[in-house]
């Protein structure tokens, strides 16, 4: 039985230990062959960043302890050429993904402290005759973590890249994890202005013409534009999710998922996995959620949403809170398994944020809601076509998505509602659906007509699409029905709902009425009997701003 690596991003671990090991060794070979000064690939998160940057390091660094951690890769079969340049060169490793807390100077703190443990595993520089005074000066200084000015913080990563080239005689190659992780943070909890006056420079000094450094490679969530981060920058290659380059290297590919199911002689769960975990498409290449593939494999092949909670963005949640009604049946429409094509602008712009509200559509692409269906260029620029890429990002599209752009943050009040309209308790139903509406709803909202009343309550009921097939606006006998849910296994209750809006609180009832009786009258439920289901919840339901009245029959 294969040992999965959850949770191991750690090379040489992975390797002595013997865990399982997708072999993406040909990413070497691939920046050997040719790399930019400086790449900067941008993928969601769970998707192994920091696990091929330190397989990166084991390979190029030339402090690295050895042993036959490459024996039988790629790279090894590629040739001499390339094994040739293994342990040649200095590396400076960073990751910056928990390096926001609190406040500004809590983040500082932290920089600070692993900028200290940088240095430390570099202490022999301080023996060796390659620093002046001067220098050894600033070496401990950054060493001992004490607070130093922003002008110090800036020069930390340069100067020691200089230092590196200068003892050993080879430029360092520079690998930083999550780079964007401080910004965010920042931005997320209210210190943006203080976070890049600090961070600008510190990227800028190291890589933007910076004699001393062979190439950088930078991994993280969002693509954050020149201007706000990289200032000046003219030599960063991006790789998003859009471009081509290295496409296949973070995330499985179809024949590496099936390579590991059939190691673990499980080839049967194949159409499953495709179904549940398959679906991205990076740089044109077809790639299933590596995370969720060895956590399927490691807990019997049984089936979960174990992408859960690896995605928290705090800047969806902001784009989330005040959506009109057109973003919200898009949303709604992806949810019915449905595309929605939006002119993107990768670079994100911070301070921008919230101004257009297709921002909102960058942020579900890059941090992995959403897949590439598409593309094409018009007078607007890039316009891609996306969808909800498998079943495990539709159940937390429908959970985490959905719910945080209805408001409500826990799924009790909403669990009862559902259970009570499914089961036929109309005053449960009647009652938890007023409380939502009370807790939830703007009289904004409401102005919106039947239309808005409509949309909320099918983006509440798409949540029951695994057992249920939820039509909006079917034929059906002698009109249009307004929602109706089909149940998959026939030996279960069918739900039809029709909306009506009354003008006052005191036609509530009447509007009620109406809706149920135009069930009956226009025969809406024929489509279920013509499908073998035998019974029917059939509810009138009348919406009055933030009250609701319902009848049942």
């Amino acid at each position: 039985m294969c040992r999965m690596p959850i949770g191991i991003d750690d090379f040489r671990m992975l390797r002595e230990e013997d865990y399982y090991f997708v072999d993406k060794t040909h990413f070497i070979k691939s920046l050997i062959d040719y790399h930019a000064q400086v790449t900067l690939i941008t993928r969601p998160r769970r998707f192994g960043k920091t696990l091929m940057l330190s397989m990166l390091q084991e390979f190029f660094d030339i402090n690295a302890a050895g042993g036959n951690l490459f024996d039988g890769l790629k790279i090894v079969q590629a040739g001499d050429f390339y094994t040739k340049k293994q342990g040649k060169y200095p590396v400076i490793f960073i990751s910056l993904k928990d390096m926001g807390v609190g406040n500004f100077k809590k983040t500082m703190c932290m920089l600070r402290a692993m900028l200290s443990d940088l240095y430390k595993q570099f202490s022999f520089l301080l023996e060796a005759d390659v620093l002046s005074e001067d220098e050894k000066g600033y070496f401990e200084k950054i060493k001992q973590a004490d607070e130093y000015m922003v002008a110090e913080f800036a020069m930390s990563l340069s100067r020691l890249s200089e230092y590196l080239c200068r003892y050993y005689g080879v430029k360092p190659i520079v690998l930083i994890d999550e780079y964007d992780a401080p910004v965010q943070y920042a931005w997320e909890h209210g210190f943006y202005d203080e976070m890049i006056v600090c961070m600008r420079p510190f990227y800028s000094k190291l890589l933007k013409s910076n004699k001393n450094l062979e190439f950088a490679v930078l991994t993280g969530v969002l693509r954050v534009t020149k201007e706000s981060i990289f200032s000046g920058l003219n030599n960063l290659h991006v790789c998003s999710v859009l471009e081509n380059d290295y496409g296949d290297v973070f995330g499985f590919t179809p024949d590496e998922v099936q390579g590991i199911a059939a190691q673990l002689d499980r080839e049967d769960k194949l159409p499953e996995l495709k179904e549940w975990y398959d679906g991205y498409l990076f740089g044109g290449k077809e790639i299933y959620n590596p995370w969720s593939v060895i956590k399927y494999f490691q807990n019997d092949c049984k089936l979960g949403a174990y992408w859960v909670n690896t995605s928290e963005n705090g800047i969806i949640k902001y784009l989330l809170q005040d959506l009109d009604g057109g973003s919200r049946a898009e949303l709604q429409h992806l949810l019915e398994g449905g595309n929605v094509a939006k002119p993107l602008q990768e670079g994100v712009v911070y301070t921008d944020i919230g101004r257009n509200r297709d921002d909102l559509y960058t942020m579900l692409l890059t941090t992995g809601y959403l897949k590439v269906m598409g593309e094409e260029i018009d007078m607007f620029g890039r316009v891609v076509e996306m969808a909800i890429p498998n079943k495990e990002i539709y159940t937390l599209f429908a959970r985490e998505v959905m719910q945080y752009m209805n408001g409500y943050r826990g799924t009790s009040e909403l669990r009862n509602m559902l259970q009570a309209m499914l089961t036929g308790n109309a005053e449960v139903f009647e009652a938890e659906l007023s409380r939502l509406l009370r807790n939830l709803v703007s009289y904004h909202d409401t102005a919106n007509g039947e239309s808005f009343y409509h949309g909320l309550m099918l983006g509440m009921c798409v949540l029951l699409r695994d057992r249920y097939i939820v039509k909006s606006n079917w034929e059906s006998g002698y009109g249009r029905f307004d929602l109706a849910l089909v149940p998959r296994n026939k030996n279960v209750c069918g739900v039809l709902l029709e909306f009506k809006k009354a003008d006052n609180k005191a036609d509530l009832p009447a509007k009620a009425e109406a809706a149920a009786e135009q069930i009956e009258s226009r025969e809406y439920a024929v489509m279920f009997s013509e499908q073998d289901i035998d019974k029917v919840w059939k509810y009138g339901v009348a919406f009055c701003g933030k009250h609701v009245c319902l009848r049942r029959y």
